[in-house]
């Protein structure tokens, strides 16, 4: 399977783009694709009834120009993010 995400829905909050999805794993992290230009800010929830070895993070200086965002997260830690930029 190794890393994968979708982009679940997206809308305008003032100036700024949001957009909010999924991923789901079994390594540990990959690229989120959040069809953002520009990622001002980043939030990431891991998901599952079980609690989670580590915390996910994003592995990136943000802002990042593009929509990759590049997390890092335990084996088959699947979760849920938020991004907002432009």
């Amino acid at each position: 399977m190794a890393f994968e995400s979708a982009i679940v829905g997206r809308s305008a909050m003032n100036d700024k783009t949001v957009a909010w999805g999924t991923w789901t794993t079994d390594t540990t992290g990959g690229d989120i694709n959040t069809g953002l230009r520009q990622v001002d800010f980043m939030t990431l929830q891991t998901s599952g009834a079980a609690v989670s070895a580590g915390q996910s993070s994003v592995s990136e200086t943000l802002p990042v120009a593009g929509s990759a965002v590049t997390i890092v997260c335990t084996s088959d830690a699947d979760g849920f993010w938020m991004a907002f930029g432009d």
